[in-house]
């Protein structure tokens, strides 16, 4: 069953087409390169589940991953050696397949089933696992409010497989790329144990399919937060930290389909806030927090609302 209905998000309307089921189960994503802020937006998101009482299904994009570590290394050796690349961002690496099954699955269903990719000896140890494998696929749990993912690859699209399809809110987290390479190097080295050349090296390794399958996703998605710093990181290389939130502004991108926002009521409640464009609002770095509430809470109250009501229709209608 498919309708066109027009939404009213604090001054935000847009016209979508949606499906019954993907009303009554809905899928949040957020989305970003590795090192990109994703975890900032998760964290943001995960405190308005908690102030909204959602009781969601959590997925990580890195389930998907086709490879354990060990495994990962054998398969890039192999592409040097072939002459070509493989890395975390493309299809070789990623079962794309698979995480579109999902999220149909959980749109018509709400089931599915996920695992855990486990980074580091921290995560694995609680497994009796090493780090860099996967955890066994189980069941999601039952009668849960969203689907919620955090990863590469939330609005990913491919002659194979169209995730952004099924996706209600689809979030981009997009630091500049000098900024998300600091980052990347900084977490990988500290949190992670790789050596500065092996994440370089990865990133060298990754740009084609940077290009192709990460960056399309940003201009899918219904809002983009993108972190611009205000210190020099010309070579992201020889960066020893991540400039912090309040060396930074945030430009919020909304998607032109979203005719009216009320920016007004943000520019009063976030100070330091301008507008650069008619649907980018650059706020200050150290109010992403306020800014991700302010925003993408009355986002996801409409989501709950339109799930809500839908499940009282089909009660109604099953009581007939």
């Amino acid at each position: 069953m498919t309708q066109t209905s027009a939404l009213h998000l604090n001054g935000i309307q847009f016209f979508h087409q949606e499906t019954y089921m993907s009303v009554k189960h809905p899928i949040i994503a957020i989305t970003g390169s590795s090192g990109a802020g994703t975890t900032s937006t998760t964290n943001a998101i995960r405190h308005i589940f908690r102030n909204l009482s959602v009781n969601a299904a959590v997925v990580a994009g890195d389930s998907f991953h086709r490879f354990t570590r060990p495994e990962m290394e054998v398969e890039i050796r192999k592409a040097q050696e072939q002459g070509r690349h493989i890395s975390y961002f493309g299809p070789k690496a990623n079962d794309f397949v698979m995480l579109e099954q999902l999220f149909s699955e959980y749109a018509e269903t709400g089931r599915g089933k996920h695992r855990h990719y486990l980074h580091s000896f921290d995560e694995a140890v609680p497994f009796n696992q090493m780090p860099g494998t996967f955890t066994p696929w189980q069941e999601l749990p039952t009668n849960t409010d969203v689907l919620f993912y955090e990863g590469l690859h939330g609005g990913v699209v491919t002659e194979e497989a169209d995730v952004a399809t099924h996706v209600d809110l689809l979030v981009g987290m997009v630091p500049i790329v000098n900024l998300e390479w600091i980052q990347k190097i900084v977490r990988d080295t500290a949190e992670r144990g790789h050596s500065r050349e092996a994440v370089m090296s990865s990133i060298v390794r990754s740009l084609d399919d940077y290009f192709q399958y990460i960056t399309p996703q940003f201009s899918r998605t219904h809002v983009n937060f993108q972190r611009v710093p205000t210190v020099d990181t010309s070579n992201p290389f020889s960066a020893r930290e991540i400039p912090s939130q309040d060396e930074s502004f945030v430009v919020v991108r909304f998607r032109r389909e979203m005719k009216t926002v009320n920016y007004p009521y943000l520019l009063q409640m976030i100070d330091g806030a301008f507008m650069s464009r008619i649907n980018t609002l650059v706020v200050p770095g150290g109010k992403m927090g306020l800014a991700m509430e302010l925003i993408l809470t009355p986002l996801l109250e409409e989501i709950l609302d339109k799930k809500r009501r839908a499940g009282f229709q089909m009660d109604w209608v099953s009581d007939k």
